[in-house]
């Protein structure tokens, strides 16, 4: 029975898999460059911060939140017409890229900035003393302090971005999720279903571990 299951079903799910992994790590990395850098001016332009500016912090942290309250299905179907011009459509691995990366760059700057505001204000201070310029604080001091708790943000960031990709195979964008509702929902094909299953509860756990390790490796307090 198994292995009838996976003569006929293996390639499928092998691809999906694959696919899987390519949008989220893909939209991933692109959130994580943009929501760093909305992450850091948001910490430094409190009243307190480093370079205080409370009317683009303002500004910065209404748009931040309107992008994270926005559910992601809606997002995505919002972002189509947006997505096609872009990229060229808005379907399959390609097009659901861009409204992860919209749906998680706000995550990411919210999560960024409480890892900076959690660094000790000594760390900064010092730098400070020697005269650092802001740009040389923000990357001598508070990234690297900060390391460790964005490490462990990221895993956080890789699963949400993983649930998001199977919401997205409601509208054809592949992976795990499209194979789930193809075959698992539409066809009444559970053993498939019972396979995705497994198969994001395993990515899952890979996720968590390897940045938990990661986060062990960097984290030298």
């Amino acid at each position: 029975m198994l292995s009838e299951f996976l003569a006929e079903y293996s390639g499928l799910l092998v691809q999906g898999t694959l696919d899987t992994l390519v949008m989220v790590f893909a939209s991933t990395a692109i959130a994580y460059v943009i929501g760093t850098a909305l992450g850091v001016v948001l910490h430094l332009t409190v009243r307190d911060g480093l370079h205080p500016a409370p009317l683009l912090n303002a500004v910065l942290g209404w748009v931040v939140n309107i992008g994270r309250s926005l559910p992601f299905i809606i997002l995505l179907i919002a972002l189509m017409p947006a997505t096609a011009a872009l990229v060229g459509t808005s379907t399959g691995v390609r097009g659901v890229i861009p409204p992860l990366v919209v749906a998680t760059a706000p995550f990411v700057a919210r999560m960024v900035e409480q890892s900076l505001a959690e660094v000790s204000r000594d760390a900064v201070e010092a730098a400070e003393a020697c005269g650092a310029s802001v740009p040389r604080i923000v990357f001598s001091a508070l990234l690297p302090e900060a390391l460790p708790s964005i490490v462990r943000g990221i895993a956080v960031t890789l699963i949400a971005v993983l649930g998001y990709t199977a919401i997205a195979g409601a509208v054809g964008a592949g992976g795990l999720g499209d194979i789930a509702i193809r075959y698992g929902y539409y066809r009444y094909e559970n053993e498939v279903m019972i396979a995705t299953v497994v198969l994001l509860v395993i990515l899952v756990q890979l996720i968590q571990s390897a940045c938990g390790w990661i986060a062990r490796r960097v984290d030298h307090r």
